[in-house]
């Protein structure tokens, strides 16, 4: 049987389920104008650490793995397939907005009590002229108790999907994202796979798309697990949120513990422009800068504080070690 577009709409909007949204952080301030900001862009490209052998390895995505292609080249021939793989690369690791979330603007159109009672069902009218904006498209409901009014953002998404289906997008929610379900993917830390499947799900301003991304990078961050996403087109995504807001304490633990103190002073610099509090005199050193941010924001975490002893102590013997074989190398070189 072959339902009408109209009969479709009808079957859609009359059994909507409406799913519970967790709490998100809201954003007393439009992100969007700092996430494009280019110093800001630039701050998340150099944290990202692209490792292209991770960049592009073989996903599980349903695409087909295509064989190797062996050429022999030249110089000038390998120095331009570089050129080309790179500008693919970030491609691929182009970072997802973050941008606030949309707010509803339901309008009453005209209010007809004269049909009231007439069906039981909602009538939907879309325009679906090619080349207007979904975000713009007129999409009007008709109530059953007479009322014409425009439609809420979910409404919006589902007819778009119907009329102009994005690939990989569902009409419903996918279960995966419903909580119970969410949870174990967590639980077994696949946290690209969930992310991908929401840049493909949802829009960037979808209040779903900020609570499963925020829900991800909260878990990534309290495990630590940020290995799982660094060198991914995600990494700069999750520091801008962390840095926004106010949660660096985990990412630089890991950081100076693991000896990134360059990405620890980059993600501060990060901190300071997110929260309007730019210093005129930032430190040049990163040891410094790393420093004075845990002095002044973070009320001296006692684990913060132990791991920059120990990365100073560490350094400090390295230093000498290194000294000393210099020294043992030039007077080797004296006696020969």
């Amino acid at each position: 049987m072959r339902l009408s577009p109209h009969r479709v709409f009808m079957k859609i909007i009359a059994n909507n389920v409406t799913t519970a949204i967790e709490q998100v952080t809201a954003y007393d301030r439009d992100p969007a104008p700092y996430f494009f900001d280019q110093e800001v862009q630039k701050l998340l490209q150099i944290l990202t650490r692209p490792i292209p052998e991770k960049v592009f390895r073989p996903r599980m995505n349903g695409v087909n793995i295509t064989t190797p292609e062996y050429r022999f080249m030249t110089n000038e021939e390998l120095e331009i397939a570089r050129k080309e793989s790179e500008i693919k690369m970030w491609d691929l690791l182009q970072i997802p907005p973050i941008v606030k979330i949309r707010e509803e603007d339901i309008r009453i159109l005209s209010k007809d009590p004269a049909i009231q009672g007439y069906t039981d069902a909602k009538h939907v009218f879309t325009d679906i002229t090619f080349g207007v904006s979904n975000k713009y498209r007129l999409i009007v409901v008709r109530e059953p108790n007479g009322i014409l009014r425009t439609v809420t953002h979910t409404e919006r998404d589902r007819l778009n999907q119907i009329y102009f289906p994005i690939p990989g997008r569902e009409i419903e929610m996918p279960k995966m994202f419903e909580e119970e379900h969410l949870k174990l993917i967590l639980d077994r830390e696949d946290y690209e796979f969930i992310l991908d499947r929401a840049c493909v799900q949802f829009n960037p301003d979808n209040s779903e798309y900020h609570r499963v991304t925020q829900r991800t990078y909260d878990e990534v961050n309290k495990k630590q697990k940020y290995d799982k996403l660094r060198s991914t087109r995600h990494y700069g995504s999750m520091i801008f949120y962390l840095a926004w807001s106010k949660n660096l304490n985990n990412l630089l633990l890991e950081n100076i513990e693991t000896g990134k103190i360059e990405d620890g002073a980059l993600a501060i610099k990060l901190y300071y422009i997110l929260n309007v509090k730019q210093k005129e005199n930032l430190k040049n050193n990163d040891v410094d800068i790393i420093e004075d941010f845990i002095k002044n924001e973070t009320n001296m975490n006692s684990k913060l504080v132990k791991a920059l002893e120990n990365y100073k102590q560490i350094s400090e013997a390295r230093e000498k070690l290194q000294s000393n074989i210099e020294k043992i190398h030039q007077n080797a070189e004296i006696n020969n």
